[in-house]
């Protein structure tokens, strides 16, 4: 099978889950600038996870370029990844609407160690596919970046038990880790 089926197919359960997110972002009843006060936090989740989505569809899409064909097994990784991210929807609105709880922080931490270790488990089956010469494996060499967040991430769970704002500057600070696009599979994609 070719890489474009499985990016189509990802693309679109990524486009569903953004707009699971959006539309719990209730507008208010009132046409006052305080009636947007209660909808700050669930927007600043809101924000959060729109950014760390974009940054594995924009991931995503450089690694499947790196990919010359998709196995059986590939498929399964990916769809242990899209289970994880369907996940994100809930947690975002969970944390959006119990502001700085730590139960929710924690678990929202742990979907997207979780989404971690499956994007860690999908590119290790694209890189065991492809062999010795798997350009995914020349772009990513020891992936330190990769293996930080997954660190961070279980890190900040504990922590969302201390101060869930500890928590949450994490989840900050990864996604600034990933924000600009990863330079080192974009410098292999040749399209």
């Amino acid at each position: 099978m070719k890489t474009s089926r499985l990016e189509a197919f990802s693309d679109g359960v990524i486009a569903v889950l953004i707009t699971i997110m959006v539309l719990e972002l209730k507008a208010p009843h009132e046409a006052r600038i305080e009636a947007l006060r209660p909808l700050f936090p669930p927007f600043l989740a809101y924000v959060l996870s729109f950014v760390m989505i974009a940054i594995y569809w924009n991931n995503h899409h450089h690694m499947l370029h790196l990919t010359r064909r998709v196995t059986g097994s590939m498929l399964w990784a990916n769809l242990h990844l899209l289970f994880w991210l369907s996940l994100i929807p809930f947690t975002t609105a969970w944390v959006g609407e119990n502001g700085n709880a730590p139960l929710p922080t924690a678990i929202y931490g742990a979907v997207f160690f979780m989404a971690g270790i499956a994007w860690l488990i999908l590119q290790q089956v694209i890189i065991r596919s492809q062999g010795e010469g798997s350009k995914l494996k020349a772009a990513v060499g020891r992936d330190l970046k990769g293996k930080a967040s997954g660190l961070l991430y279980a890190a900040a769970i504990p922590l969302a038990f201390v101060h869930p704002i500890i928590a949450d500057a994490i989840f900050v600070g990864v996604a600034g880790m990933w924000l600009v696009p990863d330079r080192r599979m974009a410098a292999h994609v040749t399209e």
